[in-house]
């Protein structure tokens, strides 16, 4: 057998460089980067591996430099979502808080099931240092360290204790990364003295792989099962999901609400699967979700979930679906979501599931009178929108405002990022995508600073789209820094940034649940009452935005923020349009609800009253059986 003679690291670099991946018979580097922070940990290991890969052209890996490490994450996550799933980057960290700030995005990864490969430096593996800087000792056992805490947030995880233990271990990442349901991030840590430790390597280990991508054929009888229900529908309901997007079943989604006339309402993730003035497209679902979507939800006799997970929001706490007799269907590529809501599951891929039921239903549509309803909340709908762009409020303009202008400005396939606070509801309701990948919003973990570091990697993903980061003050000030990763690399993103002075999302549900906006507003802490109720503090995040790099537009109207917008389009380099908006709204009409609990006894009146708004929104949540 002929081996090579390279260290843990230098073989890991090789191996990750000729990692293929392959759907539909369409190739691409599996791992196309690695993103890294170096400290003592990973310096002399992976950093001088990639060093060496670099200047050798041993291994085509490349580098990339982010500023925090719950950064570099989101930025892969980002990647890899535009990628349909099919590539994910490396991170790579040094010990201690290095590699624990990587947590955050793991989980970030994982809840999303985009897949990601976390390389955190561990401790020494023979402990002949112990106990060495930033080492967590633990007294109950020897072999902990705080990579452990990578566990439960990952969907693989090893600790490489010795050099060959690593042959076993890439190949099971790389089988985790490539499985599209157990995707997620996949963790391998690795030891200081490990990564440096050299080892006599198969060359047959660095040999060419191609991961074949798979599409489950969904099995004739389940199909049967599932045609039999639908057929039985008077008011059926699709609700199109992350995985409908993944699969690139867009097209076939489209032609097959076309010819049966059912509806289609989407998640997050699932928005732009149908263009939003599709005859057939109804808008959001669940908590903030449209008027049209949410109604004809309430009626639905059938539901055909196609590709979602069901997340509370979807389901609006499991109260959207009012019909007392529904029925749910569920296409899924995973069984754990097929089977949501005792449904009878359709486990395929979401194409080949979509096709194997046009095919069945190719005779059957629904009733005239279903196809003229939805017509008419689709038009209600739209009244809805329309009032929201067009507010007028005054004198700051509305969040809703800005939105509509933003729409207007850019193209169908231009990508708007975002992620927490109050925008998610917004956008679900208002944002009009016509293209699978224009709307990338994250709302599985729902992660504050995920958005200036994922516009990184959704422009290194697809450099022909603009991105746009939408981004309020609270998640600005959560996670800026990778402004300066865009200057250096080069891209050009354009970041909305969104000032209210305060948390506008969490504000205005502390005020439905009686908690009158406790400490969800950035403000001096007055002397007298001791709270946090003072003058707006004078914090100058377009400065702070200019200081990174970034250049920098202001605007005080909506029609200041249009111009602004023509110049930032026009620009070659990243640019920041700082506009101020109201921070109590107006927002959207709400048409679902959510469930947070409220304290059942309190000595403040906002509560009790609260309290009782709650109970009555409980009565209609259930489970489906």
């Amino acid at each position: 057998m002929e081996t090579i003679r390279l260290t843990t690291a230098q073989a890991l670099v090789r191996f990750l460089a000729n990692q293929y991946s392959e759907r539909d018979g369409q190739e691409q580097r599996l791992i196309p980067g690695a993103w890294g922070i170096f400290g003592h940990g990973n310096v002399a290991g992976i950093g001088q591996a990639l060093l060496q890969a670099a200047t050798t052209g041993e291994a085509d890996l490349p580098y990339y430099l982010a500023r925090n490490e719950q950064g570099m994450v989101h930025a892969a996550v980002a990647y890899a979502k535009m990628r349909d799933r099919l590539a994910a980057f490396a991170c790579t960290a040094s010990t201690g808080p290095g590699s624990t700030n990587m947590i955050t995005g793991a989980a970030l990864a994982t809840t999303n099931r985009i897949p990601v490969l976390l390389l955190p430096s561990d401790m020494f593996a023979t402990r002949a240092a112990d106990p060495v800087l930033q080492q967590l000792e633990d007294t109950r056992a020897g072999d902990v360290t705080v990579n452990d805490a990578f566990r439960s947030v990952s969907k693989y995880f090893d600790r490489i204790t010795r050099p060959e233990q690593l042959i076993p271990a890439a190949l099971a990442a790389m089988r985790v990364l490539t499985d599209p349901v157990e995707t997620g991030a996949v963790t391998l840590a690795l030891p200081q003295d490990v990564q440096a430790e050299a080892y006599d390597w198969p060359v047959d280990f660095f040999r060419r792989r191609v991961w074949h991508i798979g599409r489950p054929v969904p099995e004739q009888a389940a199909v049967e099962r599932v045609v039999q229900l639908l057929k039985s529908a008077k008011k059926p309901l699709i609700v199109a999901g992350g995985g409908a997007v993944y699969s690139g079943a867009e097209a076939q989604l489209r032609a097959f609400a076309e010819t049966t006339g059912i509806p289609v309402a989407d998640t997050h993730a699932g928005k732009g699967a149908v263009p939003w003035d599709h005859p057939c497209a109804v808008g959001g679902l669940g908590s903030t979700g449209a008027y049209a979507a949410n109604e004809l939800a309430r009626e639905a006799d059938v539901v055909l979930g196609i590709g979602t997970r069901y997340s509370d929001f979807t389901t609006a706490s499991h109260t959207v679906f009012g019909n007392p007799d529904v029925t749910f269907v569920n296409l899924n590529v995973a069984r754990l979501d097929a089977v949501k809501h005792s449904a009878e599951p359709l486990v395929a891929d979401a194409r080949l599931g979509i096709d194997a039921l046009a095919d069945a239903l190719a005779d059957w549509q629904v009733s005239p009178e279903y196809r003229v309803h939805t017509r008419q909340l689709i038009a209600r709908t739209r009244e809805i929108e329309e009032k929201c762009f067009t507010v007028g409020h005054a004198p700051l303009p509305a969040q809703t405002e800005i939105l509509g202008a933003l729409n207007d400005s850019l193209d169908d396939r231009a990508v708007v990022i975002n992620a927490a606070g109050s925008m998610p509801g917004d956008l679900q309701q208002l944002w009009r995508a016509r293209d699978p990948k224009a709307y990338h919003v994250e709302y599985a973990y729902s992660c504050m600073g995920y958005e200036v570091a994922a516009g990184v990697g959704a422009k290194m993903a697809d450099p022909s789209r603009e991105v746009v980061v939408l981004v309020g003050d609270g998640s600005y000030l959560m996670m800026a820094q990778e402004i300066v990763t865009m200057v250096s690399e080069g891209l050009k993103v354009i970041i909305v940034l969104v000032q209210n002075h305060g948390f506008a999302s969490i504000g205005a549900l502390s005020e439905s649940l009686g908690s009158q906006r406790f400490g969800t507003k950035y403000r001096y802490r007055q002397q007298g009452s001791g709270q946090l109720d003072g003058d707006v503090l004078p914090v100058d995040l377009a400065a702070n935005a200019a200081s990174l790099g970034a250049d920098v537009l202001h605007a005080a109207t909506v029609d200041e923020f249009r111009t602004a917008m023509d110049k930032a389009k026009a620009a070659d380099r990243t640019t920041v349009v700082h506009v101020e908006t109201d921070l109590y709204g107006p927002n959207p009409p709400g048409h679902g609800w959510w469930d947070v609990p409220v304290s059942e006894v309190s000595a403040l009146d906002s509560t009790r009253s609260a309290y009782e708004t709650y109970a009555a929104h409980k009565q209609a949540q259930r489970h489906y059986l």
